[in-house]
């Protein structure tokens, strides 16, 4: 089951459950007003089919996605595969005995990385910061959690960086990671009761610029050195998340040092069985 939240032809905020080319508005109700609500509930699924449908409404160009997010903070997990543990000791050799003793070590980098405001969806655009030079998107795996902090479904995650910031020096790691548009969720939530396997869940990445593909690597949830459930316990202690959370899980895959991205650029990111998030690149004020 997918569910998101949208905007209707009457122009309401609306959740909506994906299918067959289609959103279907639900009517919430009192004890189940929102998004996050549903996500809480002790089966999410059944929670959503509860509600009252109301009539389909067409995917297509019109279409206006929203983040599939209520007031649930978002936090990411970094150096989870090898590929991401390399790249950073490539940003800088002051970094690199940070990033290769957090890789081996039992406890995980994990980091706060938007509060929703900062939070863009399908077809939303994205930001590169103004004072970096080498920017780059980061296509994870994210975990949807309930306030118990159970994983009950998947969406796709785009933890933007801004890789010179954050190998000048890693406490400038909150400059490189959160400022505004920093952090794509989307196009939708897939609501799971158990998790598929490690290889079934791919990453793809592909970064359109001018009509071209510039950038196409891919990987998968195989490849990851830490268990998504022991970044979730990493995650919980000592740490209450009354309204849920959604934690991005690291990246595998990492433009070399010659690839940066540019305003229009557009980052497919997608998911194997959840779906495609697509976000267009902008850049300084106004955009």
């Amino acid at each position: 089951m997918n569910i998101t939240k949208c905007i209707d032809s009457a122009g309401q905020t609306r959740v909506a459950l994906v299918e067959n080319g289609n959103l279907i508005p639900l009517q919430t109700t009192a004890e189940l007003p929102t998004l996050a609500a549903i996500l809480a509930a002790e089966n999410p699924q059944a929670a959503a089919a509860s509600l009252a449908r109301d009539q389909p409404l067409a995917i297509d160009d019109s279409t206006q996605w929203l983040p599939p997010i209520d007031q649930q903070e978002v936090w990411a997990a970094g150096v989870t595969y090898k590929r991401s543990q390399t790249a950073r000791m490539e940003e800088s050799e002051a970094a690199a005995s940070c990033y290769d003793r957090v890789y081996n070590a039992d406890r995980p980098e994990i980091f706060f990385k938007a509060t929703p405001s900062r939070v863009s969806g399908h077809q939303q655009p994205l930001r590169i910061r103004t004072d970096a030079k080498w920017n780059v998107p980061e296509p994870e795996i994210t975990l949807v959690l309930s306030p118990k902090l159970k994983i009950v479904g998947l969406t796709v995650g785009n933890d933007m960086s801004s890789r010179d910031i954050e190998g000048e020096n890693p406490l400038y790691l909150p400059q490189a990671k959160c400022y505004d548009q920093c952090a794509g969720l989307g196009p939708w939530i897939t609501l799971m009761d158990e998790l598929p396997s490690a290889d079934a869940i791919t990453v793809d990445l592909k970064i359109v610029r001018d009509g071209n593909i510039v950038f196409d690597q891919a990987t998968s949830a195989a490849e990851m050195a830490r268990k998504f459930d022991d970044l979730v316990q990493w995650l919980g202690r000592d740490n209450t998340m009354a309204d849920g959370a959604f934690l991005m899980t690291g990246t595998g895959i990492v433009p070399t040092s010659d690839f940066t991205l540019l305003p229009d650029d557009v980052v497919n990111i997608t998911i194997g069985g959840v779906g495609t998030l697509s976000n267009r690149i902008v850049q300084g004020a106004g955009s």
